[in-house]
């Protein structure tokens, strides 16, 4: 009998760290109609934490919530002994520092019952490496999301050695059950999978800069404008797929493989991102985005991603 509940019987979510991730990620477990507890060592961070749940539900309602649903179900913790009692499933948000994760990891092994599983939500450490020396380390596991968390779907689970398999799939069955779109990595790679997918395109995006292939404005023109919008609606191994017409894939490998494999064997360089680039890439944006401010393009994001999320949940 595993000594974890149910997914369905998950009522409370505790909330380690309160930063842009954490607070996303409250937000949308408040809009699932869950209870949430929360906690975070800096000074000013139930202010801000109360403000962006506020700000963030109005676009939550956007794509519904329900009835039960409510801000006020919201309690700040002053310490986190505090978080853990109580709660069914942890998330974790602490900076993206291997050393501060281990401690973190060993206080909360010691004050969350055995029973409640402990999600990180680290972009690109090892799971194994943060649950070295932990008594409980099994029910700890990688449960990364996509920025804003209260927005987009993915979440990529990951177990590192010493998390149990039962732990990475009850993770998993519980992200698809709140709405999420859960994917197993089935081992660990720095940067998981999404990440390094992103980093990839990233790569070549700052090479083609680097080299004078094209300006940063017409570089995310390139992406904005193009596959970026076939890429939101299927992935790149299902739009390459199509790209094959009626023969598929199949089709598609045998006409344009021997030439995308030629291009590949171009693509090995890493820019050499020194001051210079990185003041090139810096003044790109800032005469792409004229008079807009961060928040102004936040705003922006989120209000088209709201659309774009409706468009699909219409047309599954």
């Amino acid at each position: 009998m595993s000594r974890y509940q149910d997914v369905n019987a998950v009522k409370s979510i505790g909330i380690v760290g309160t930063g842009t991730i954490g607070a996303s990620w409250a937000a949308y477990f408040l809009a699932q109609g869950f209870k949430v507890k929360a906690w975070d060592p800096a000074n000013t961070w139930k202010v801000k934490l109360e403000n962006f749940i506020e700000s963030a539900w109005t676009d939550l309602e956007k794509l519904g919530v329900p009835e039960i649903a409510t801000p006020s179900n919201l309690t700040l913790c002053d310490e986190l002994g505090s978080v853990t009692e109580g709660v069914d499933f942890i998330q974790e948000n602490a900076p993206e520092q291997l050393g501060v994760k281990q401690k973190l990891f060993r206080e909360l092994d010691k004050t969350a019952p055995t029973s409640v599983i402990i999600s990180s939500s680290t972009s690109g450490l090892m799971m194994s490496e943060m649950q070295e020396n932990i008594e409980n380390a099994e029910r700890f596991v990688v449960g990364h999301p996509f920025n804003p968390p209260h927005l987009i779907p993915l979440v990529e689970v990951v177990g590192g050695e010493l998390t149990a398999a039962e732990v990475v799939e009850w993770t998993i069955d519980f992200y698809n059950l709140i709405g999420k779109h859960a994917i197993k990595i089935n081992k660990e790679v720095p940067g998981h999978l999404a990440n390094r997918l992103q980093a990839a395109l990233w790569r070549e995006a700052v090479l083609a800069v680097q080299n004078g292939l094209a300006s940063v404005e017409d570089v995310n023109a390139a992406v904005a404008q193009g596959p970026g919008l076939r890429w939101a609606l299927m992935g790149p191994h299902m739009i390459m797929n199509l790209a094959g017409g009626k023969g598929g894939l199949e089709q598609m490998l045998s006409h344009f493989a021997p030439g995308i494999q030629g291009w590949w064997q171009t693509m090995m360089e890493t820019p050499n991102m020194d001051q210079k680039l990185q003041k090139v890439l810096v003044d790109g944006i800032n005469k792409e985005a004229g008079n807009k401010t961060i928040d102004d393009l936040e705003k922006e994001r989120d209000t088209r991603l709201i659309k774009l999320l409706r468009m699909l949940q219409e047309t599954k």
